[in-house]
């Protein structure tokens, strides 16, 4: 029986469109139906561009008439966290602060996109200003996770990995700051990556934290990713942070991976994440999943991050005090929202100003630049800033030690499945513990792979298999998650992730 298209990958649907078996508008018009059939349900997307994406496919089909596609995946779509800018779109970072706002320029992941001739499918609902680990911050309200709608898709990418979970879209596009793009993943069962910080523009990021925040791949398979990741990846003069060297060869890597022999790589096992606080079911996947790469040929080797134990409490001193820093300028004068105080009759610039944030802005958005605001206040700034940095430096010390003993570090991508909706709303410190084993990469800038590991026994919910590299050497995460991806689904006798086994188009939830 043939594969529908919307179920195919992303790399087997640019070779349908290469053989002449279907065509760009084809293709779209089937993704943009399957939203309207499901995105009631699940809620990934808050804006949807059909005129855009359909024009985007007809230019498509000319090129690939022509013989000149643009890259390989010219004419398959893609869907982009609203937290990107986009032209002439809608740009809210699901925040109400930004409602109505529409950038006049594309940030450069999105203008690569184009430039690659992928139809642009809309823009996806996360947290607002990508602070949560559930979807649930969203001011447009949650996404729903389509393998039980009762649960959240996790955060704060919830939108782009529920939407690829769906097949609403055969590709996505994430940002990662403290986890974003791997805890969703882990949760829907979709892969996502999160590049060397530097390895992909923050041009037109619209920033939460400037030093953690990192734009990469969400997808169902590690080829896809690495395509994708090949498209947006790269030097951009825009962006000062931007790594000036070429890309390594992520796709290269990701078809060698595929052959599964990993014979001569080391792989540590991170002593500090794993075991107590990690659901049953997920370490019994993960400890499987590691025993699939000794059979491939791979060494196993523990190691020890001692100062893993401590990057939750700094992340939530770093990231907070950037944070306060970069919203300062939603101020009613330039963006989107502008809420004139009642019963003033001439209200000054800080009347507007503190009406407008009081209105446009959520609770934890308020939450967490209020304690990056004292984090950064004078008397505090050494004890707190300062001494997460320092904090900071010992992460970074950690992983240049263990990437010593090892080629790739491993872990399970979050302690848990995906928890329900509203459980944990009433305790943001719960909340946070969810992205322990994310955060470190994102303090010490190394890339991080999360692929499917399968289904807890105990919720049959998706578990994900966490991989980690050395800076720049990205490659290895698609080398490592390509082989694993294999050799499970050898197992499963194909993909986690198919239409049958996701609970939609359920009228409750619609």
């Amino acid at each position: 029986m043939t594969t529908p298209l919307i179920e195919r990958s992303a790399a087997a649907l640019a070779q349908a469109l290469a053989s002449g078996e279907t065509t760009s508008v084809e293709l779209t018009e089937a993704f943009l139906r399957r939203i309207a059939e499901v995105d009631g349900a699940v809620h990934a997307f808050l804006h949807v561009d059909a005129e855009g994406a359909l024009a985007a496919a007809r230019a498509s089909d000319e090129r690939r008439a022509a013989g000149t596609p643009a890259s390989a995946l010219d004419g398959v779509p893609v869907a982009v966290k609203d937290v990107l800018a986009t032209e002439g779109l809608p740009t809210t970072c699901g925040s109400k602060i930004l409602e109505g706002w529409r950038p006049p320029y594309d940030a450069t992941v999105v203008a690569r996109l184009k430039a690659a001739g992928l139809p642009i499918l809309g823009k996806t609902n996360m947290d607002e200003f990508a602070m949560g680990s559930s979807t649930e911050h969203s001011a447009y309200g949650p996404t729903h996770n389509p393998w039980d709608l009762d649960r959240i898709p996790g955060g704060s990418g919830g939108g782009s990995a529920a939407a690829v979970a769906a097949f609403e879209a055969p590709l996505a596009i994430g940002t990662d700051t403290g986890g974003s793009i791997r805890q969703p993943g882990a949760v829907t069962g979709t892969v996502g990556v999160k590049p060397t910080y530097g390895g992909v523009s923050r041009y037109g990021l619209v920033a939460m934290a400037n030093s953690l925040d990192q734009a990469g791949p969400v997808t169902r398979t590690v080829l896809d990713a690495a395509l994708l990741h090949e498209i947006i990846g790269g030097h951009d003069p825009l962006d000062s942070t931007s790594i000036d060297q070429p890309l390594p060869a992520v796709v290269d890597a990701a078809h060698a991976g595929a052959g599964v022999d990993l014979a001569g790589l080391r792989v540590g096992i991170v002593s500090e994440l794993g075991g107590e606080g990690y659901q049953p079911g997920v370490q019994q996947r993960f400890d499987e999943a590691v025993e699939l790469l000794v059979k491939a040929g791979a060494e196993v080797v523990q190691v020890s991050c001692p100062s893993f134990v401590h990057a939750l409490a700094a992340y939530y001193l770093v990231m907070p005090s950037e944070a306060s820093s970069n919203l300062a300028r939603f101020d009613a004068m330039r963006y989107g929202l502008r809420v004139l105080p009642e019963g003033v009759d001439s209200p000054s610039a800080e009347d507007v100003m503190r009406a407008t944030r009081d209105a446009g802005f959520g609770d934890e958005v308020k939450r967490r630049i209020i304690l990056g605001t004292y984090a950064l206040s004078s008397g505090y700034y050494d004890a707190y800033y300062g001494s997460a940095q320092q904090v900071r430096t010992l992460i970074s010390r950690d992983f240049e030690a263990a990437f010593e003993q090892a080629d790739v570090l491993v872990s399970p991508t979050s302690p848990t499945t995906a928890f329900r909706l509203g459980e944990k709303l009433d305790d943001p410190l719960a909340m946070y513990l969810n992205d322990v084993a994310t955060i470190p990469a994102n303090l010490a800038g190394v890339p991080g792979i999360s692929v499917p590991a399968g289904l807890a026994e105990e919720d049959d919910l998706p578990v994900g298999f966490q991989v980690l590299a050395p800076a720049t050497a990205d490659d290895r995460l698609y080398r490592v998650g390509a082989a694993l991806e294999a050799l499970l689904e050898q197992q499963w006798g194909g993909p986690l992730l198919s239409a049958d086994k996701l609970a939609l188009e359920t009228e409750e939830h619609a």
